[in-house]
């Protein structure tokens, strides 16, 4: 095969993260020709409604599964942290590949950093993650949904719509914006998404000769890291809207995996941590622990 056909949201960030994709195959299968296909998702088509009312789950990839399943693309990229964990019938995740700076940034007026905001600011976000870790640290915010491409956001910040509004880093950084934040949020105080800064190519389960080219990008550090992370939410239930978020490390071989779970008011923090060998076995044993100090009732409410 010297020639495939990629699937991509339209966003300048979609489309430099499809780039991407395509440099490492080009990279690791000289002669490879490439063609790029953009596709307009639910998420996309619907940018102000809150995400959590339009549903979490398949808004940014339901449309590229679908070109896949029908062999209209043989690929798709997607930032992994916005494909669900239940898995798509008949596709499968050909490659990990890589990941970015998984933090979450403020990007806020007048220079504000998330303790420095003033009382009540007005703080852009649609993921309840975000929201439940602000509150959690500032009460007194006032999160007001916001919803659009990473210019966009950072756009309505700079022209005075919203006080601040927090973003992942990876988009951040791999658009040039770095100039635009103000406050780079550590780990230990918010912890992102799981598979935040990730991306993820997903092919047809069956094409061997798709998966074959695939396995010369698949990053197998990030993918057991991911698949660690994914797991804590898939026991959890959770999808991309919930209040969850994991993060996982590995150190000399071993599995390091941090996770929590809030209430979308910020007054429950739910925190986790363990380590291990197996990334599944991790996840769920972690999501279990959650449960067992009322993960469950929280998730039930959202």
């Amino acid at each position: 095969m010297n020639e495939i056909r990629l699937g991509s949201r339209t966003s300048r960030l979609a489309m430099w993260q499809t780039n991407h994709v395509v440099q490492q195959l080009q990279v690791a299968w000289p002669g490879l020709v490439c063609q790029v296909q953009p596709f307009l998702t639910k998420g996309d088509q619907t940018p102000d409604e809150p995400l959590p009312h339009i549903g979490g789950k398949g808004l940014f990839t339901a449309e590229l599964e679908r070109a896949l399943r029908l062999g209209e693309i043989d690929l798709a990229v997607h930032s992994l942290k916005d494909l669900p964990v239940d898995g798509a019938t008949g596709l499968t995740l050909g490659a990990i590949v890589g990941r970015g700076d998984v933090r979450d940034v403020l990007v806020a007026n007048d220079g504000w950093t998330l303790a420095t905001l003033p009382q009540g600011a007005a703080v852009g976000t649609s993921s309840l993650r975000r929201q439940a870790q602000l509150l959690a640290h500032r009460p007194e915010l006032r999160i007001r949904s916001m919803r659009g491409n990473v210019e966009s956001r950072v756009r309505k910040v700079l022209d005075g719509a919203y006080d601040a509004a927090v973003l992942a880093a990876a988009g951040i950084i791999r658009l040039g914006l770095e100039e635009y934040a103000t406050d780079w949020l550590p780990l230990d105080v918010f912890c992102p998404a799981p598979g935040q800064g990730a991306l993820a190519v997903q092919c047809r389960a069956g094409d061997k000769e798709i998966i074959r080219l695939l396995a010369a990008i698949d990053n197998a550090e990030v993918r057991r890291c991911v698949s660690a992370e994914r797991a804590f939410l898939h026991g959890l239930g959770g999808g991309c809207a919930t209040p969850v978020a994991a993060y996982a490390t590995i150190e000399a071989g071993r599995l390091s995996l941090a996770g929590l779970v809030a209430s979308p008011d910020g007054r429950v923090v739910i925190r986790v941590n363990s380590s291990g060998d197996d990334p599944q076995a991790l996840g769920l044993e972690l999501a279990r622990q959650a449960r067992q100090q009322g993960a469950e009732e929280l998730l039930a409410h959202v």
